[in-house]
């Protein structure tokens, strides 16, 4: 490698590491100013100036993309997807436990939460509710597509069940986050009831252990 090789490749390695730096510290701010947070709170968050700032993201909605990724990557699918791949006694058992990450999670992290689904159909911008919850529609469609298809049964009505579980755990939590009209725990317990008393009736049984 040449000289002007090692200088650009270190140069770009310092760049995405202090990238993921001052994404950390919009998360810090994000969780004390709120999902309304500044570029001022940022700097004020990572204790640099704002002209530092946009040496590495050109403007407000690219620091924003940046934190949504975040989220995302750190926050949400490791939960969901994490929760949806672990062997569970039966489907309700596998639901309950996804959902219950879910609102747990709503819980735990309100700021991040509030701030993800504020930012969902940005004109031109990339749709981090959209692509969560795309992703872990696909997974639970996988699931149900193979266990259909063990059963020699047909697999293509599987996405449409999935997403539409998805959808519905999705817009009622979050019609749940603003007015908390039930239990947290009660919330789950309703949620994984509808959804498992669906599935129940359209896929075939677990195999006996």
């Amino acid at each position: 490698m040449s000289k002007t090789d090692g200088r650009s490749a270190r140069w770009t390695e310092h760049r995405r590491s202090r990238r993921e730096v001052l994404v950390g510290a919009a998360l810090t701010a994000l969780r004390t100013a709120g999902p309304d947070f500044a570029v001022d709170d940022v700097a004020r968050a990572a204790g640099v100036s704002k002209t530092v700032l946009y040496r590495y993201f050109t403007d407000k909605d690219e620091l924003v993309d940046a934190v949504l990724e975040r989220i995302s990557s750190e926050v949400l699918l490791p939960r969901l997807l994490g929760e949806l791949a672990l062997e569970r006694a039966d489907d309700r058992a596998r639901l309950h436990a996804v959902i219950a990450a879910f609102v747990q999670l709503i819980e735990e992290e309100p700021a991040l939460y509030r701030f993800a689904y504020a930012q969902a159909g940005r004109s031109g911008r990339a749709d981090l509710v959209a692509a969560t919850e795309g992703q872990v529609a696909e997974a639970l469609g996988m699931l149900m597509t193979e266990r259909l298809a063990a059963a020699g049964r047909p697999t293509d009505a599987a996405m449409t069940w999935a997403y539409g579980v998805v959808g519905m755990v999705q817009l009622t939590a979050h019609w749940w986050s603003g007015t908390r009209a039930v239990p947290a725990a009660d919330l789950v317990e309703q949620l994984a009831d509808l959804a498992s008393g669906g599935l129940t009736a359209l896929l075939p049984p677990l195999p006996d252990r």
